[in-house]
């Protein structure tokens, strides 16, 4: 029906070819004298999206998600997710040759424990793992009596005899009518913090802070703009920006060459190590900066500084050209989903629509606008058993048609030029039953109290977690995922340092965009999330005697009325419900076709006790 343009919708493979990988792989393994390996889910940054020649887990085990870790042994296998994964990969891995196991509690550390016996040599790729993770494996081994082996080349690219090429996606210079801070300001911050840090130079080894930075984008991942590279930021004089050349046109080079040195990436292992050879103490970030750095700055005689990159901060507190962008960004996408909503309403109940057709027609809706330059993220569309799988992702062979009584779940994004979007909607197709408008009206009641929340300056996601979930929890339920995650500016959707989770330990502060995305999951029934993004404003409090915030609602798109149960909601939420669904109306109305704008009147009338 629609041309989908960012996202296929293949089945992995599976099978002979994979179950001939592992038996090759084991192979390799032999031959290089060890008797176990570690594969991570992830490429020399940590990304949450990595290229295709990065996907190294995906094809020894076929398990696709964006979170896990491979753990191969001589006789043992195992795939290792997170909660958000386990149908998944019961449905993707080859059960008679790898067990599924947790990826948290307990971690992949307890499994190794269990399987490996003294005089075990446990291969690891220094270049795919933290050196916190590094080191999480080297206590197993050392319990095990066992040896970890850094490796000097990954042996499942040795048998990865079809691996594509790395990435070499042009960049983009990120102009100051949408970033806001020119290169130099972004400079005289991050120099301030290595002050602050006590040592003589950082290494930027997420690209999204090197982006940042350096105001460009590139298109290396799905989904995120993102130019794969590195910096080195000294205390005094030039950085450098490790790019590889071929990515550059004559404008971004000279654009990167007015504040820093341009190398390509190979030089940066030496330069490290010129710099090391001093003693230097070189600041790295936990999260995203490889052990084999730490294994470089320390081997040449510097000391690696580990701790929390300073940039992550200073790239989660928005400036206001940032957020004047996002907030047209919404509106523009706002238009994408009420034509999209409405299209739902009018075709869903034919049961001629699939899950693949609702992601087409949104992704059809949102290039109409003429700004899409991605999905910020593989659109989730689950209708009926499907939406109870919380990153659940439609394929061909999963695709199932929207039928009367189901509820379908539709989590999406965008990225503009001038911010991302996130937002999710369930929506009834046809009559919902009593225990979907129930666990629909307890999801909706935690979001509103977290869009209503105020709270003072300090304030931790944790602390504001228990708000979204106080009314599921008051019926024996929960959902197994954080509450929110913070939002880049035409960069990643996920983005941190800030959360609202359980585990939401960085204070939120005025200029941070966050989701707000409580939800429900009835297995093998169906699923409920309704999400919005909210920007960290001062809350006005006459008298406070504190300095007060709230949260800004961003997303503008109808919530469905027909699964609210009135009965169970107080005064004050519908008060915020009804004026909501007024402003929606009111910013989204004049932009719409006069059909839209007749479903958007009916789907944002007052709802009344």
């Amino acid at each position: 029906m629609f041309e989908a343009h960012f996202q296929t919708f293949e089945e992995p493979e599976a099978g002979v070819a994979l179950a001939a990988r592992l038996a090759a792989f084991r192979e390799e393994l032999a031959r290089r004298k060890l008797t176990g390996f570690v594969i991570p889910r992830a490429d020399q940054q940590q990304n949450e999206y990595v290229p295709p020649s990065e996907e190294r887990l995906a094809w020894l085990t076929g398990f696709t998600g964006s979170a896990g870790l491979a753990a191969v042994l001589t006789h043992e296998a195992a795939v290792f997710v997170d909660g958000r994964y386990t149908l998944q990969a019961a449905k993707q891995v080859d059960a008679k040759a790898w067990a599924v196991e947790s990826l948290v509690d307990p971690p992949p550390e307890s499994w190794l424990t269990a399987h490996l016996k003294a005089g075990d040599r446990l291969g690891f790729d220094p270049w795919l793992h933290t050196s916190a993770a590094a080191e999480r494996l080297a206590a197993v081994c050392a319990k095990a009596d066992a040896e970890l082996v850094a490796v000097d080349s990954n042996p499942v690219d040795a048998i990865w005899q079809d691996r594509p090429l790395p990435p070499l996606a042009p960049v983009a210079v990120h102009g100051l009518q949408f970033a806001g801070t020119a290169e130099a300001e972004k400079l005289k911050q991050i120099r301030a913090e290595i002050e602050k840090l006590g040592v003589e130079a950082l290494v930027l080894s997420d690209s999204h802070a090197v982006a940042w930075t350096f105001n460009i984008r590139g298109a290396d991942v799905a989904h995120t703009p993102l130019p794969l590279s590195y910096a080195l930021v000294p205390k005094n004089g030039r950085p450098t920006v490790f790019i590889d050349h071929r990515k550059l046109s004559n404008l971004t080079r000279d654009h990167l060459e007015q504040s820093a040195d341009v190398r390509e990436p190979d030089a940066m292992a030496p330069t490290l190590m010129a710099l090391a050879k001093s003693g230097a103490a070189i600041a790295l970030d936990n999260a995203t900066a490889a052990d084999a750095l730490s294994r470089l700055i320390a081997g040449a005689g510097g000391k690696p500084v580990r701790g929390s990159d300073p940039i992550a901060l200073l790239k989660a507190v928005k400036n206001t050209t940032e957020i004047a962008g996002t907030k047209t960004a919404h509106r523009r996408d706002a238009v994408a989903l009420a034509r999209f909503l409405a299209f739902i309403d009018r075709e869903a109940e034919s049961g001629k629509l699939t899950e693949i057709d609702a992601v087409e027609a949104l992704e059809t809706f949102r290039r109409d606008t003429g700004a899409l330059k991605d999905v910020s993220f593989p659109t989730i569309s689950g209708t009926g058993p499907n939406g109870a799988i919380v990153h659940y992702r439609v394929t061909r062979k999963s695709n199932r048609r929207i039928a009367r009584g189901d509820l379908l779940l539709i989590d999406s994004g965008a990225q503009y030029e001038d911010g991302t979007t996130d937002v999710t909607r369930t929506m009834a197709v046809g009559e919902p039953t009593d225990e979907m408008r129930d666990r629909f009206t307890r999801v909706l009641r935690g979001h509103i109290a977290i869009a209503r929340a105020v709270f003072p300056d300090g304030t931790t996601g944790a602390q504001l977690d228990t708000l979204a979930r106080q009314y599921l929890w008051a019926a024996g339920v929960d959902f197994e995922h954080g509450t929110g995650h913070g939002v880049g500016s035409y960069l990643s959707v996920h983005e941190g340092p800030a959360r609202i989770s359980k585990l939401g330990t960085t204070p939120l502060k005025r200029g941070m965009i966050l989701s707000n995305e409580p939800g429900y999951y009835k297995t093998d029934g169906f699923g409920i999330r309704i999400e919005n993004l909210e920007l960290v404003v001062a809350a006005e409090i006459p008298g406070a005697e504190k300095s007060m915030n709230a949260f800004e609602t961003l997303t503008l798109a109808p919530i469905d009325r027909r699964l609210i149960d009135v009965a169970m909601v107080s005064r004050d939420e519908l008060d915020w419900l009804n004026a909501y669904h007024t402003r929606v109306k009111a910013e989204v109305r004049p932009a719409l076709d006069e059909a839209t704008r007749a479903w958007l009147d009916q789907a944002t009338a007052e709802l009344k006790a």
